[in-house]
């Protein structure tokens, strides 16, 4: 094998240079290597507090951040921790609410009685997490079959919304702890119905915690931004009760003074909630963001960035403002994406049959219209681009509603725009692989005969 190249001269230098960053783009100089047939002199260029520090940070933060993780990742995370921090100062009020009404300290306490309401507690809380998750499963059928004004149920399709209620029933549920003390004959009941509460919490915020981690993961390091995550609630966690414990024994006695410092609380945490869920700029197409990109779209002819429709886009549900549930620009909640054939009525039934013969012949769906309602059936072999695809031509449908053959108008806006739309999706940084929905069950198949024209 040949040598490409001959060792120092006595007179030559070498210098090395090492450098430290997670990209290109973010890289620091951090020492300096010079050698000589006789010498190798090093100099760097952080000192020992710099290097712990940056250790000491590892800790807390996932490899290669800020690069690592998109930019609402840190706004999101000092709210959540602030969040997080009062929570647990809060738990500590309640717990200690809750323990004097079992009878801790009491003479007339007896181990078998506390310990038995203690586990009738715990019981509900595993039972309302399994009734939770059943709703979830139940209301994606009750919206499928009887095609109910929801967005679906999945929480994915809606973390940010499913993160706030999570945070709000654990509020319920501590609030409920500290009133227990105050109705010793309703105490089992009241503190059943706190545990109950807090397990809407436990799957509704795990769920979107998940959700919520594979969008901060810009570099597939779901699993390190998860760990990181911990040490950071783990050290929320310790402070929290440190400072609820300090706070719960200078309150004793003071009942007033505790509700108002645990009430104090709760309203900075719902704040803080709010800021944190408000900070995500979540680019997954759900009905809503879809909605808002596309009628802006049909509008201007340019596409919204993921902050711009963040700040549009509804993070309380939507029946917690009915002025905003009558806004005729709030489309998709008059879309039913995958409705179930069978179910339809018979004019629904010779609508859909006519357009099976005319407009979808070839199509992976079926747009049905009335009194403003599109109904969506989708084909037996239609995919997830298909799904995306049936619930934005739905849209487009609804916006020309007041024009005559709003069918063939759909389709040629379709055929003219939609493709330049998608691209321009994908080139604003939006995910548009899929539609974020409840499950799509339900599907049809349909043959047309070759004498079957096209409907004018």
């Amino acid at each position: 094998m040949e040598a490409r190249g001959r060792g120092p001269t006595p007179h030559q230098t070498v210098i090395v240079e090492e450098w430290s960053g997670s990209s290109s783009e973010k890289l620091s100089l951090t020492a300096t290597i010079s050698s000589t047939s006789s010498s190798i002199a090093i100099r760097r260029f952080s000192g020992r507090f710099n290097l712990a520090w940056s250790r000491f940070l590892s800790a807390f933060v996932p490899e290669g951040f800020p690069s690592s993780v998109t930019p609402d990742y840190v706004p999101f995370q000092i709210w959540d921790s602030l969040q997080g921090l009062s929570t647990y100062i809060r738990m500590m009020l309640s717990t200690h609410a809750l323990l004097s009404a079992i009878g801790v300290g009491a003479n007339s306490a007896t181990v078998i009685g506390a310990t038995f309401q203690w586990f009738l507690r715990d019981l509900t809380g595993m039972l309302g997490g399994i009734l939770f998750t059943f709703y979830q499963i139940f209301s994606t059928m009750i919206y499928q079959k009887e095609h109910t004004l929801t967005s679906g149920s999945n929480l994915d399709c809606n973390a940010k919304m499913w993160r706030l209620v999570a945070d709000l029933m654990n509020d319920l549920g501590m609030l409920m702890d500290l009133l227990s003390p105050l109705f010793p004959s309703a105490f089992l009941f009241i503190v059943c119905l706190g545990s109950l509460s807090r397990s809407f919490t436990g799957v509704a915020s795990g769920a979107t915690r998940a959700a919520l981690t594979q969008h901060f993961a810009v570099q597939d390091n779901a699993a390190d931004i998860s760990a990181k995550e911990g040490s950071q609630e783990t050290v929320a966690t310790m402070i929290g009760m440190a400072l609820g414990m300090l706070l719960a024994r200078i309150l004793v006695g003071h009942p007033l003074a505790t509700w108002f410092c645990f009430l104090s609380l709760t309203m900075f945490h719902m704040y803080a909630n709010y800021k944190a869920v408000s900070s995500l700029s979540l680019n997954t197409l759900n009905t809503e963001r879809s909605s808002i990109l596309l009628q802006h779209f049909m509008l201007t002819g340019q596409v919204l960035a993921p902050e711009q429709v963040s700040m549009k886009e509804h993070v309380l549900p939507l029946w917690t403002n009915p002025w905003d549930w009558r806004d005729t620009k709030i489309l998709h909640t008059r879309v039913h994406l995958a409705v179930k054939v069978s179910s339809l009525n018979h004019n629904y039934m010779m609508e859909l049959f006519r357009c099976m013969g005319s407009y979808y012949k070839k199509a992976m769906y079926v747009l049905l219209e009335k009194n403003g309602i599109i109904s969506v059936v989708m084909h037996k072999d239609s995919t997830h681009t298909d799904a995306l695809q049936s619930f934005m031509h739905a849209l487009v449908m609804l916006t020309l509603l007041d024009k005559k053959r709003a069918h063939a108008a759909s389709w040629s806006w379709m055929d003219k725009h939609y493709k330049d739309f998608l691209l321009k999706l994908q080139s604003s940084g939006w995910k548009t692989e899929r539609l974020l929905t409840h499950s799509v069950v339900w599907k049809a198949d349909w043959i047309c005969g070759p004498t079957d024209e096209k409907i004018k």
